[in-house]
């Protein structure tokens, strides 16, 4: 089944082939990450209130990274809504109400992105949003 407008390389996107690209897009994120020196905890977390697609830790640090691949840089930041980040950010206290010893070693939860096109060298953008009273604001314009 294909869904209007996907494109991959100029072509129209199947279902089974775009899990592919996602899966394939997580494995590059998750090499980004280890070279940085992280160390993945989980990824394709699901929770029944959001999903995260990897959780990482480096020394302090603890990542939820969200994963976007489009054609352009630019638009896989664009594609980033707030609507995702709520529910990132709800799954990331689902997971961590479930970890309380990660939870106390860390100095609390980082939002990152990796943004991905064909072509071009993956981006890592570190705290890229936060939230403040429950509501997310960017950090930064992408």
């Amino acid at each position: 089944m294909r869904r209007l407008g996907e494109q991959h390389r100029g072509r129209p996107v199947a279902q089974g082939e775009r899990y592919r690209l996602g899966l394939t897009s997580e494995l590059v994120a998750v090499a980004v990450l280890i070279a940085k020196g992280y160390l993945i905890l989980q990824r394709r977390y699901r929770s029944p209130v959001g999903e995260i697609d990897i959780v990482a830790r480096r020394g302090r640090r603890l990542a939820f990274v969200e994963v976007k691949r489009r054609p352009t840089l630019d638009e896989a930041a664009e594609s980033i809504t707030r609507r995702q980040q709520e529910r990132v950010m709800r799954a990331a206290e689902w997971w961590l109400k479930g970890r309380p010893n990660v939870a106390s070693t860390t100095d609390g939860p980082s939002f990152d992105v990796i943004l991905l096109a064909p072509g071009k060298l993956p981006r890592h953008m570190r705290d890229a949003f936060d939230f403040a009273a429950g509501a997310p604001r960017a950090r930064r314009r992408w």
